[in-house]
């Protein structure tokens, strides 16, 4: 690899707390499946290899999401950085950046892209970040910014100085970094053609970066070079240590962008979303001629100005205005559009209870495929187990509950105690409480079982895993 090679940067750790009760701890925003069939990362890891010359991108995220992304990623190189905790963009970028200057040279090009944002694919994309690429490898810290379509108070943003470019204008230095204002505040930013919204996109040499960070956040340079030579590889996967998870948790903005001084902003010439609330993700949807938008089948009556997404089960609205419903198996969010932003509060509440619908959706997605509960009780919880081809389950035990299994379609390898065989559609298995087993999937088609849990205690923490393919406890 060159000395100029770019390499992109795809960080995978958005929880979009705002979007539950669709985006969980357990299946987060970056890996939904948006309108139009694909999800927020996979849309980032086209965008990374459509640009010429790039190296095979880099997915920096959390060790529990490898699967999702690997299931995401399709064909194509990609190589992963796992986090044992997240810490925000500065530990993340900064632990990338030492990586890759380790590893293919100090004046490597680093282009991070947030896997939570949307970004408009085309010919623009390629321009703007041909721009920063020249400004980073004149050495600067390169920023991208989103000319306001709106007095937005949920975004931070640039205000931009001079011009940079002697015969071709490549982008402006910085003045200043603006946290998230006000409302009387943002509308002056929006209406002064000098302000950008801030995009979260970076773009700078490798050693640049670890230069800014030595001199303005040398606990984080100090702590990442640490991780970064404690590093675990194995198949295109570099595994931080432990230590990584005491790493200060802060933006790189704060960390150093809002303090180095040859910083840039180029500004983004294609549209942006951080679909970040439910109001920029129904902006995905077409609207009726009454402002209404909607996933799912529904029916509205006197109806205006609403968002539904209910893609299970009919919906039906009569005589509401400016309403917003998102219906999901387990969880039903009823909101005022214009209060979307407080969604993360109930999270909030959720999550100090210790309610499940905070971490996970009735189907769970697992490295071998999901499971979804239909029903459940005292002594007692119905499954549905689908299982991809050529994968299995941990080779495990259960103290408390026996398990049940009737194959539905695709043919069962079941493992229990010392013995194997094949079971098929419309057969079925029994294993008792303390035996060894392992369910695998040998075929080229999805198998899907039913299972009956029965026992004094169901819950998922009653596993004891001898082998796991996906390395789990």
């Amino acid at each position: 690899m060159d000395t100029d090679s770019l390499v992109p940067v795809i960080l995978a750790g958005g929880a979009g707390t705002r979007l539950w009760p669709l985006s969980r701890r357990g299946r987060p925003k970056p890996f939904l499946e948006l309108p139009d069939g694909r999800s927020l990362f996979a849309r980032a890891l086209a965008q990374a290899r459509s640009l010429p010359g790039a190296a095979a991108p880099v997915a920096v995220l959390h060790r529990d999401y490898l699967f999702q992304a690997r299931d995401a990623a399709g064909e194509g190189a990609l190589r992963y950085l796992l986090e044992p905790i997240a810490r925000n963009t500065a530990p993340a970028i900064g632990a990338a950046a030492c990586w890759l200057r380790e590893r293919a040279g100090p004046q490597t090009v680093l282009l991070v892209l947030p896997a939570d944002h949307r970004i408009e694919e085309g010919p623009a994309f390629g321009r703007a970040v041909g721009q920063a690429v020249e400004l980073a490898r004149r050495g600067y810290l390169v920023t991208f910014g989103i000319v306001p379509r709106s007095a937005h108070t949920g975004y931070g943003y640039i205000e931009r100085g001079e011009a940079i470019g002697e015969e071709t204008f490549l982008g402006h230095a910085v003045a200043r970094f603006i946290e998230k204002p006000d409302r009387g505040r943002a509308e002056a930013f929006a209406a002064s053609g000098r302000h950008f919204w801030n995009a979260g996109i970076f773009c700078f040499r490798a050693d640049a970066l670890m230069a800014a960070l030595a001199e303005w956040a040398p606990e984080i340079d100090r702590g990442v070079e640490r991780c970064v030579a404690g590093i675990r590889e194995r198949d295109g996967v570099g595994e931080l240590p432990p230590e990584f998870g005491s790493l200060p948790a802060v933006s790189l903005d704060y960390a150093v962008l809002e303090k180095a001084r040859k910083v840039a902003v180029v500004p983004a010439p294609f549209s942006w979303s951080d679909v970040g609330s439910w109001s920029s993700y129904a902006e995905l949807l077409p609207a009726d001629g009454r402002g209404n938008r909607v996933a799912g089948e529904a029916r509205l009556r006197d109806a205006e100005g609403c968002v539904v997404h209910a893609p299970d089960r009919l919906t039906a609205l009569l005589g509401v205005r400016d309403l917003l419903v998102v219906d999901t198996p387990d969880a039903l969010l009823i909101a005022n559009k214009e209060r979307d932003q407080e969604v993360e509060a109930v999270v909030a509440e959720l999550r100090k209870e210790g309610h499940p619908a905070h971490l996970l959706h009735r189907t769970v997605h697992r490295p071998w495929g999901t499971y979804t509960v239909l029903e459940e009780g005292p002594r007692f919880a119905i499954k549905r187990i689908v299982v991809r081809p050529g994968r299995a389950l941990s080779l495990q035990m259960h103290h408390h509950r026996s398990e049940h299994w009737v194959v539905v379609s695709g043919t069962a390898k079941v493992t229990q105690g010392e013995s194997e065989r094949l079971v098929r559609p419309n057969e079925s298995t029994y294993i008792p409480a303390g035996i060894v087993h392992r369910l695998e999937n040998p075929g080229l088609i999805d198998l899907v079982i039913i299972e009956v849990q029965c026992g004094d205690y169901v819950g998922e923490d009653d596993i004891v895993r001898f082998e796991d393919r996906y390395g789990r406890a």
